[in-house]
């Protein structure tokens, strides 16, 4: 294993957990990424700044709550507040949710909320959605990315319609100039392929992108990406 000194000068700063599309796998990558970082005698933060469908007597249940367990963080409201400021119980797009509670999501402070986060330890900022979700009347989630100074990690699946939808959220970070670090297929539940085929097409297309696949409940991921945060 690397030295923790080599280590801690490769790993700072924020990593943005985007996805092709809502329930992909950010929460359970993000999770896992933390937890093996553990292992390896690291520290890594998360945060989940816009939830929606949040229930506080379910803190268990959310990506908030499973985030806070991964760092071995009780559920309490104060944690939750802490890595979690937007929250909605609607489980709709965020600018939906916030408009049922006569809220609003603005942009600017979101930014700032997130290059709070920013230290010697490495922080993983877990989007919400896709890549392109609405997040007030004008911005996006790939608004808000674009804004942070931050490495960027796209989660896939291998479910049928992957190869589309993955180049097509490449294509839209492209545009921005984001150029994720590693694009990670989180094996879905029903796959008309192998995983590694669908890495092998990707790989094709975006040979320049590390591509990891993740098996289904796996406990840990490969170090070496880990190292890329």
């Amino acid at each position: 294993m690397r030295s923790q000194k080599r280590i801690w000068g490769q790993l700072m700063g924020l990593t943005f957990i985007t996805a092709t599309g809502t329930d992909i796998g950010k929460t359970y990558i993000t999770c896992l990424l933390i937890k093996t970082a553990a292992k390896m005698g690291i520290s890594v933060r998360g945060v989940k700044p816009v939830i929606s469908g949040f229930d506080e007597n379910k803190i268990n249940e959310s990506d908030t709550g499973n985030i806070l367990d991964a760092m071995g963080l009780s559920l309490t409201m104060n944690n939750v507040r802490d890595i979690s400021p937007w929250r909605f119980s609607a489980a709709l797009s965020p600018d939906m949710a916030a408009t049922r509670e006569s809220a609003t999501i603005p942009l600017q402070p979101l930014i700032e909320f997130c290059n709070k986060q920013a230290s010697d330890t490495p922080t993983l900022v877990e989007g919400v959605g896709g890549v392109m979700v609405p997040l007030n009347e004008k911005d996006t989630t790939l608004d808000w990315q674009a804004a942070l100074n931050a490495k960027c990690m796209l989660i896939t699946g291998s479910y049928l319609g992957t190869l589309s939808h993955t180049m097509t959220a490449l294509k839209a970070l492209e545009q921005r100039g984001i150029k994720p670090s590693a694009i990670i297929i989180n094996s879905s539940e029903t796959a008309p392929v192998l995983e590694q085929e669908t890495a092998e097409t990707l790989g094709r297309f975006v040979p320049d992108i590390p591509i990891y696949i993740v098996a289904r409940n796996a406990e840990t991921l490969p170090e070496e990406l880990v190292l890329t945060l």
